[in-house]
């Protein structure tokens, strides 16, 4: 059987040694920012759309550096399908608000993973063991 994935990018924001979180409306778990991207669309035009959309800010897709991709079970999705979340740090302008379908945002340490998705699970095992989050 071939499996599904959902192919999402995400913003890595780290503010005083942890990570930026939203909650959608009606959602249980909270997720590292950003979406799906739209037919056509390169990572960074996705990106930056996504968190437009989300956040409020516009990100400098020239300081865009790929953070790494990690892969797990979807949140709320049928088993087997998966979560390839392509992962990026920027800078960016304007000041962190939730917009859209965004309800609340929060910076998260390591402790606080569970409230998570699977995926982001992994991202944040990953930024703990290289030390950028407690």
């Amino acid at each position: 059987m071939d499996q599904a994935f959902i192919d999402k990018l995400a913003f890595i924001e780290i503010q005083n040694r942890r990570l930026l979180v939203t909650q959608s409306r009606g959602k249980d778990a909270w997720y590292i920012p950003g979406g799906k991207r739209e037919n056509g669309e390169t990572d960074a035009e996705a990106l930056v759309r996504e968190v437009k959309e989300e956040l409020s800010v516009a990100i400098d897709p020239s300081s865009m550096q790929r953070y790494g991709e990690f892969e797990a079970q979807a949140h709320g999705k049928p088993e087997g399908t998966l979560v390839r979340m392509t992962c990026y740090t920027a800078k960016f302008t304007g000041t962190l608000k939730p917009s859209a379908e965004i309800e609340q945002l929060a910076f998260f340490s390591h402790k606080e993973k569970n409230q998570c998705s699977c995926v982001d699970h992994l991202i944040f095992d990953d930024l703990k063991v290289k030390d950028l989050i407690d």
